[in-house]
């Protein structure tokens, strides 16, 4: 028991004193448990010792078994070693026995073959001096095969002695080939009706002989035949440009004519496409000696239709032997370029024109007009297989590349004169119902510019077709130009040198609608210049595709869109001068009383009512928001500043200002509503009731009480100047003595100062309008200048200065991110 001790144990089990009389029978019981405690252990000692004198029995039994047991294995070992050296010098004798056996057979098979060399060598030397071809071929493929089997013992004299005399049997072979060969295009072979044969025999041997002489044999044969091609064109008859065309009709009619004759060449040596290759080299090499040496530059016809036969000669060449890179058709292509269609059917097309690039393995990539023909000293391909590593494609047409310019400046005065006649025979106008809007002058430019390119992508697609992409950018630069000259140009002045616009631009109607198809049309070329570079890049070589790049253009035609709609706003701000006009000429002052809208808001709702419905008719979404944006942040900053101008106000005179306001508000906007694009209303709502807000919040300073207008000014307009402060007193009618009270006051506070009870009462502070130009400050003092000045200055810094930027697409998004902002440099640039 843990932690307990015997008396604790005691008490426990007799705890009381009549407990005791259980004393004696557990005495008893636990003697009785001794006993049978110390019988256990005794058994147990008399177990171990017992068992430890059988363990060492055990070991020494054990040992005497490992002593025998290693007795018997070296016993074994022993008789293994007696039993191995009497097999050894059993089959000692065996191996003696099948060595000499071996080398036996050996040698009777050296012996027999050697016989057979011999008698074959001896065979073939007959047939070669009887120029037996036939039979010297085959024979001659049977000791070629002999003589690999002996080629351990190229030492042995005899071996050596065969080995030379099979060589000299084949040199006799080699020269009796080449002097039979001679006798073919000299006539001999309609002569001797056996000769054809017996050539077709010769190419036996040659096929048999070294791949050597194969290439000798075609290549003298070649030789020869191009040797009266030389001759012929090499005259001071033949040997010009215009006489190109001949050179290839002499090669397709010599094929035409002994192609029964050749084919006594096996169809393996290829012989008229090797013909062929020599042909394209030494018609390259005379065809450029005859451009460098030309003594004046060549016309453009004769230069054209010399490349043109070439590159067609190069085509018929591909076609009949194949080339190492896949053809296209690119002429579907270029006639996408500008094309105006919907989803369905550019997705139709799309799927179709890369099934049949799949179909036409395009992944083989397009080398262009390079002059592939250097690859056969560069390549490991074998050029006597046809498409093997060879491409006839610009073999001879590109020593034409440097002498091109004249074509090229031939093809910028073509598209330079159609695009002035286009330009000239524009009406300006494009018919009711069209669906692009687009003026004929532009898909005309670029039907002109399609056809160029594509007589140009079949001439050359190397630094001529950059050439021409340079001239497409140069045509149309000329022809943005054109687009912005026909733009309505009004006065010039200060305005127009400080913003880049004309400040008064008067337009009619017809000039509306004219901008609007200059904008969609820019936007056409600007959209379709991105794919013409598209379109040169996929067809141009590889090494030309970084610099093709039509971003500049596109930039130019941006620079249009963004002037045309600017212009087309002040076009707009224009009409409204008479209107601004009458509303100074009302006579505020002597109001008493308020009534509907005044004639100078029915005047603005006529002259928006008439134009807004055809210029979002005319304009796409984008462009047209962009104009009402423009517009609301031009009208709203002018009609602000010509408060100014109305002399002093009565209180109905600004309650009835106030109505004209919520009333102007009113017609800008249901202006998306009149052009039937409610797409924009949600933001432009916002827009205009911000710009109007501005208007609203004087006329509600004006109307406030003498003792609280200061404090109700510095609450609307918290960035407010003690000068238009006091040209705000002087609107309500105060003479100059009570207008100084309420100055000094008003300067005492300052203008930044406002009342919470104010603040809470007056709608939320707008942005404030930007300053006048010219350094004046004070609408009270602006108001001293020439109407017309006025208006002007207030448009410019409306429209702002950045009319001529580039990026317009990225303008109009930037834009459209700022317009709910409160701050920030593009809320104040949106506001200019």
């Amino acid at each position: 028991m843990d932690k307990s001790s015997a008396l604790e144990y005691i008490n426990q089990m007799f705890p009381t004193e009549a407990s005791l009389s259980g004393v004696e029978p557990l005495m008893q019981k636990i003697h009785g448990e001794i006993r049978r405690v110390d019988a256990t252990i005794l058994s147990a000692v008399r177990q171990q010792s017992n068992s430890g004198t059988k363990a060492k029995e055990d070991l020494a039994d054990a040992t005497r078994a490992v002593e025998e047991l290693s007795y018997k294995i070296r016993e074994i070992k022993s008789k293994a070693e007696q039993s191995e050296t009497m097999v050894q010098e059993t089959c000692r004798d065996i191996k003696k026995l099948d060595f000499a056996k071996k080398n036996i057979t050996t040698t009777i098979t050296a012996l027999h073959r050697l016989t057979m060399l011999v008698s074959a060598v001896e065979q073939l030397q007959v047939m070669a001096s009887k120029r037996q071809y036939k039979e010297a071929a085959a024979q001659l493929e049977a000791v070629s095969q002999l003589c690999n089997h002996f080629e351990a013992y190229r030492d042995v004299p005899k071996i050596t002695e065969l080995r030379q005399k099979l060589y000299n049997i084949k040199q006799i072979l080699k020269s009796h080939v080449f002097s039979d060969f001679s006798s073919l295009g000299t006539g001999k072979e309609t002569e001797e009706t056996n000769l054809l044969q017996h050539l077709s025999d010769c190419c036996l041997v040659v096929d048999a002989l070294e791949s050597s002489v194969r290439e000798e044999v075609v290549n003298n044969f070649c030789s020869r035949e191009l040797t009266s091609y030389e001759q012929i064109f090499e005259g001071a008859e033949l040997a010009r440009l215009d006489k190109t065309e001949r050179r290839y009709a002499w090669i397709k009619r010599r094929i035409r004519t002994n192609e029964e004759i050749w084919k006594i060449f096996p169809a393996s040596w290829h012989v008229p496409y090797r013909l062929c290759i020599q042909f394209c080299k030494k018609t390259r090499k005379q065809v450029e000696s005859i451009l460098v040496n030309m003594k004046e530059k060549p016309e453009v016809a004769t230069l054209l239709q010399a490349l043109q036969s070439t590159v067609e000669f190069e085509k018929e060449l591909e076609n009949k032997f194949g080339g190492d890179v896949a053809t296209r058709d690119i002429g579907d292509d270029i006639e996408e370029i500008g094309t105006w269609e919907n989803s369905s059917q550019n997705v139709s097309k799309i799927r179709k024109k890369y099934e049949k690039k799949f179909a036409a393995g395009q992944e083989s990539g397009e080398s262009g007009l390079l002059p592939l023909f250097q690859q056969e000293t560069t390549g490991n391909k074998d050029l006597s297989v046809p498409g093997a590593g060879f491409n006839f494609r610009g073999i001879i047409s590109s020593c034409f590349e440097p002498h091109l310019t004249p074509y090229i400046e031939l093809e910028e005065k073509t598209l330079m004169e159609h695009l002035e006649k286009v330009v000239q025979e524009e009406t300006w106008d494009i018919e009711y119902g069209s669906q692009n809007n687009v003026l004929h002058s532009s898909t005309q430019l670029f039907t002109d510019i399609k056809k160029s390119l594509k007589r140009c992508s079949v001439l050359s697609k190397n630094q001529t077709l950059f050439n021409l992409f340079k001239v497409f950018q140069r045509v149309l630069k000329a022809y943005a130009t054109k687009l912005f000259l026909k733009l309505p140009k009004g006065g010039t002045g200060i305005v127009a040198a400080a913003t880049g616009m004309d400040g008064q631009i008067k337009v009619s109607d017809r000039d509306e609608r004219v901008i609007c198809h200059i904008v969609n049309s820019s936007e056409y070329c600007h959209k379709t210049c991105g794919e013409l570079a598209e379109k040169v890049s996929e067809i141009i070589d590889p090494h030309y595709v970084d610099v093709v790049d039509m971003s500049e253009v596109q930039d130019e035609f941006s620079a249009v869109i963004t002037r045309s709609l600017v212009t087309l706003v002040l076009g707009i701000e224009t009409k409204f001068d008479t209107e601004m006009a009458a509303m100074t000429r009302v006579p505020w002052g002597a109001l008493d009383s308020v009534g509907d809208q005044s004639g100078y808001v029915n005047g603005i709702n006529t002259i928006l009512s008439g134009s807004i419905p055809v210029l979002g008719n005319l304009l796409t979404p984008v462009y047209f928001q962009f104009f009402l944006d423009k517009l609301a942040s031009s009208l709203g900053p002018r009609f602000y500043a010509n408060i100014f101008r109305c002399k002093q106000l009565s209180e109905a005179g600004a309650q009835q200002m106030l109505l004209d306001t919520q009333a102007m508000k009113t017609i800008l906007l249901e202006i998306p509503s009149l052009a039937r694009q409610t797409s924009t209303a949600a933001s432009y709502s916002k827009f205009v009731s911000r710009e109007m807000s501005r208007a609203e919040a004087l006329l509600k300073v004006i109307l406030s009480p003498i003792d609280s207008v200061a404090d109700t000014y510095r609450a609307l307009f918290p960035e407010g100047t003690p000068m238009e402060f006091q040209r705000i007193l002087e609107l309500k009618g105060l003479k100059k003595a009570d207008q100084q009270s309420i100055l000094d006051d008003f300067n005492k506070h300052g203008p930044g100062f406002t009342q919470a009870s104010v603040s809470a009462a007056m709608p939320q502070p707008v942005p404030t309008p930007p300053a006048l130009p010219l350094g004046i400050t004070n609408p009270a003092t602006a108001a001293g200048f020439i109407a017309n000045s006025e208006d002007v200055l207030t448009r410019a810094a409306a429209l702002g200065r950045g009319a001529a930027t580039t990026g317009f697409k990225k303008f109009i998004a930037l834009t459209e991110a700022a317009k709910d902002r409160k701050d920030g440099p593009l809320r104040r640039l949106f506001n200019a």
